[in-house]
């Protein structure tokens, strides 16, 4: 058993007490990634530790699991189309390391699950996108505006199908 070099005194620090972050986006950069095995010892997951960046919580640390190896090729899938959005909000498609992802500032939205099967509530990354953008990344390359002289009017919807608006 490691002893400690010098005797610590815990009376004399007050105790962590971590509270949830809210639900909402912030502003973070992956700091550690590693792949651990899968409690079934099946499969692979990417260990993504994640810091945010600015605001009260500056400095707080996240966690998700991107369960890259795995027999569920659903979960895979999951796993894949999680990794392909941290790579387009960081701008690198192509990686060939966990590494060249870290210390890149992009968007982290987070949830917060509720307790269940003995676990208290806990935060969870709900999606990945580019610093500043408020919806997935899902292209490196911004969809083109249309022209200024264009229009502000939607077409009439075709008939038969319903009109939904776009946002």
């Amino acid at each position: 058993m490691p002893n400690f070099a010098i005797p610590f005194d815990a009376s004399s620090v007050q105790p962590a007490s971590r509270t949830l972050l809210p639900a909402g986006s912030y502003v973070g950069h992956i700091v550690h990634t590693e792949f651990r095995p899968t409690k079934n010892g099946l499969g692979k997951y990417l260990l993504v530790e994640l810091e945010v960046l600015d605001g009260e919580y500056a400095g707080r640390r996240l966690y998700d699991r991107i369960n890259l190896v795995n027999p569920n090729p659903t979960a895979q899938q999951i796993a894949e189309q999680t990794l392909a959005a941290i790579c387009h909000a960081v701008g690198k498609v192509q990686v060939i390391s966990s590494e060249e992802l870290h210390h890149i500032p992009l968007t982290v939205e987070i949830r917060v699950e509720p307790a269940k099967g003995g676990y208290e509530e806990s935060n969870s990354v709900k999606r990945y996108s580019a610093r500043g953008s408020a919806g997935p990344a899902t292209s490196a390359v911004p969809a083109p505006r249309p022209a200024p002289s264009a229009p502000a009017v939607a077409p009439a919807p075709a008939a038969g199908v319903p009109w939904k608006r776009r946002t």
